[in-house]
């Protein structure tokens, strides 16, 4: 995943191309097919299309491009990474699922298109975000993904904990908790701080990214340095992430962004945005942009499109 364009600049857009093409070939092998003609589906049928719904449906397939260019700095080919890549992007569309559902978000637009709850109804999207998170420690435990059980082993505990209560799961719950709609926060939701909220996105965006860059790592064998120092990156980067996607909402179009625009703002949802202002948003991943780029100073030119994506990362307008 090395395009480059004019210059010697690498082509991002490109690139991320690129990932996606290939993470979609995976995705497709190891999502299950309905077996039945349509007049004659079966339950399970309508399960797998609404699983296959939700993943193959577009997306920006942003955490696999980051497993294959963190995959560079070990020198690992992306057969190798793709599997594990998979499995990330299946929890996160999973959340993407239960993220848009009434009790949650309650936003029946994603990707463009009507969102899972949407189209299947609000019970089969549950089946079907449980099964996309089910599917992906299955991906991981398969003997195809690693051939050194321990290793796999690895990749399933830093995907549990990246994607489970005390990371993506618990950030949600304080993002709802922040609305009010806890037991602990109905009828008086909790305020949150700047602090709060980097703790909040943390948990809840950073933490599956960290996941995606770590994988590499736990495939190549690397020394816990290199290991910390990408988790410093990733947890910059996923900040910085989510504030970009704070001021997309503020300031995009629904079509633009392929969701409902400033729904964060109706719901006096706990954001960047609405603490620090839009200018304090912007220089608030200026910020953690720069911290990402002093994280990857130890993989030295390897981590040259990393160091570019940072940039990209501020300036993606979806």
């Amino acid at each position: 995943m090395t395009n480059t364009s004019p210059g010697n600049a690498p082509d991002i857009a490109g690139a991320l191309a690129s990932a996606a093409v290939a993470v979609e070939g995976v995705l497709d092998a190891v999502l299950p097919r309905a077996a039945s003609r349509p007049e004659h589906a079966l339950p399970e049928d309508v399960l797998f299309d609404a699983m296959r719904y939700a993943v193959m449906n577009g997306g920006k397939r942003f955490r696999p491009a980051l497993s294959l260019a963190c995959a560079r700095l070990f020198d690992l080919p992306d057969t190798s990474v793709l599997r594990a890549a998979a499995a990330v992007e299946l929890v996160h569309c999973y959340s993407l699922v239960h993220d848009d559902l009434p009790a949650m978000d309650d936003d029946d637009m994603r990707r463009g298109q009507p969102s899972c709850h949407a189209k299947f109804g609000e019970a089969t999207a549950i089946l079907a975000g449980d099964a996309l998170m089910t599917l992906a420690f299955e991906v991981l435990a398969d003997p195809a993904t690693h051939p050194d059980a321990a290793r796999r082993t690895e990749l399933i505990l830093a995907l549990a904990r990246a994607a489970g209560p005390q990371g993506m799961v618990a950030g949600q719950m304080i993002d709802l908790a922040a609305e009010g709609k806890t037991a602990m926060g109905a009828g008086a939701p909790r305020s949150l701080d700047a602090d709060g909220i980097a703790r909040m996105e943390e948990l809840k965006t950073a933490a599956l990214i960290s996941a995606a860059c770590e994988a590499p790592a736990i495939l190549a064998g690397a020394s816990a340095e290199a290991r910390g120092k990408l988790a410093a990156y990733a947890r910059a980067l996923g900040l910085a992430y989510q504030v970009t996607d704070d001021l997309l909402d503020a300031e995009g179009g629904s079509a633009e962004i392929g969701k409902t625009a400033g729904k964060d703002a109706a719901a006096g949802k706990a954001t960047f945005v609405a603490t620090l202002g839009l200018a304090g948003a912007r220089a608030e991943a200026e910020r953690l942009l720069r911290d990402a780029g002093q994280s990857l100073d130890f993989f030295g030119e390897k981590a040259e499109f990393l160091r570019h994506l940072t940039r990209f990362v501020l300036e993606r307008r979806k």
